[in-house]
């Protein structure tokens, strides 16, 4: 049965390199990055910081046609609402899929840190640095991290997994470690 994990957390924790490794790792898995996907969608950078509400539609969709071809899906992505989350999870429940949510922390403290001192500086980045600026920078990272702790109380099934900075592979050791020990729901 194919399914559907879902890697959440705060900006910067780790989503995007764990999700690649993950697919890398697990050939016909679809790597459904919605970061990557915001170059396809015209004047993204005029959308308000809004170009992933334009897209979740797509990547809804996405998922939708992998998951009914019988591969799994990991999707790497900030969602700090029930209903943000309920959306996949229908869609992987419809393809009669699994779904696997997993949230990486760190402290409060360090996971602002590690987005103020994210590395890059492509497109992406410079853009969400200044959706993040105008919302209020830190006061607006915290908020999330905050929304994030709360949501884990509301997602009982969700998988905690400590991100270290600096040590993908063992983090990466500990999410396949955690998912193995895990149904799918």
């Amino acid at each position: 049965m194919p399914s559907l994990i879902h890697l959440n957390g705060p900006p910067a924790i780790g989503k995007s390199t764990l999700s690649a490794l993950w697919a890398e790792r697990h050939p016909g898995t679809l790597n459904l990055d919605v970061d990557a996907l915001h170059h396809l969608v015209g004047g993204w950078r005029d959308l308000g910081g809004r170009v992933h509400d334009v897209l979740r539609p797509v990547a809804l969709a996405m998922a939708s046609a992998h998951l009914a071809g019988g591969r799994d899906v990991v999707l790497p992505q900030c969602l700090t609402t029930v209903a943000e989350i309920a959306e996949f999870e229908h869609v992987a429940r419809t393809c009669g899929a699994g779904f696997r949510e997993v949230i990486l922390f760190t402290s409060r403290t360090e996971a602002l840190a590690r987005f103020s001192g994210r590395a890059g500086g492509g497109d992406w980045d410079e853009h969400n640095r200044r959706v993040v600026a105008a919302h209020g920078g830190n006061a607006f990272l915290a908020d999330l991290y905050d929304r994030l702790r709360l949501l884990e109380a509301l997602r009982p099934d969700a998988i905690v997994v400590t991100s270290v900075d600096g040590a993908v592979d063992e983090t990466y050791t500990a999410l396949a470690r955690a998912l193995d020990a895990a149904e799918p729901v």
